[in-house]
């Protein structure tokens, strides 16, 4: 587990190229969703040749988020089973905010992470099946207009509170020092392992408990 001086690995290489590659398909569905939302942003569909190719790409980069995010989920759901400390980092997250209170029993996810993890599997499979009904023009003109038109109402939600999630996860990153690092070079220090995921640092080989 350990790699050079006092560095400890935490996500492999495979895992951070499968973990940007989800952020870089999911930054494209939300620009292009937007572009196809409201005629306010359909400017931004420039950015991607044009309407028509964007509507082209949208339904493929869906079926990209698929492939890449399940078998990554089945890799790591075990490390995002919820935990007696979880419950105690919930109940006391805004004074962990605040640096007031610090969870013992943090694993290698935190409460939050694992909150957004949850989120995502069944969300992600949501926009999946509504995605499927509205795509055009392979699967949508075998499915009724009403059909059509709810699943179009319920991929816009989910897709909202899929945005707003991944925009408090980012945030988060940014904020806890070395979380971004730590998925673009793989290791963190002892420290920080330490300091914010102690229950996973203490179970490390070679670690005392």
């Amino acid at each position: 587990m350990k790699t050079h001086g006092d560095l400890i690995l935490r996500h492999p290489v495979g895992e951070r190229i499968t973990h940007w590659a989800v952020a870089i398909a999911f930054v494209f569905l939300v620009l292009s969703g937007l572009a196809m939302f409201h005629p306010f942003f359909f400017w931004i569909s420039l950015l991607f040749g044009g309407g028509q190719l964007m509507r082209v790409l949208h339904p493929i980069a869906g079926v990209a988020l698929v492939v890449l995010f399940y078998p990554y989920a089945a890799q790591v759901w075990k490390d995002n089973l919820w935990l007696p400390a979880d419950t105690g980092w919930v109940k006391n997250m805004w004074g962990f905010m605040r640096k007031e209170y610090h969870a013992e029993g943090t694993g290698k996810y935190n409460a939050g992470q694992k909150l957004m993890f949850w989120s995502m599997v069944p969300i992600i499979a949501v926009l999946f099946l509504t995605g499927i009904a509205v795509w055009q023009p392979w699967f949508a003109p075998s499915v009724s207009a009403g059909l059509r038109r709810a699943a179009g109402l319920v991929h816009a939600v989910c897709a909202f509170i899929m945005f707003m999630g991944i925009g408090v996860h980012w945030y988060a990153a940014y904020w806890t020092r070395g979380s971004v690092r730590s998925m673009v070079r793989g290791t963190v220090t002892a420290a920080w392992a330490r300091f914010h995921h102690p229950a996973w640092y203490r179970n490390l080989p070679g670690r005392d408990a």
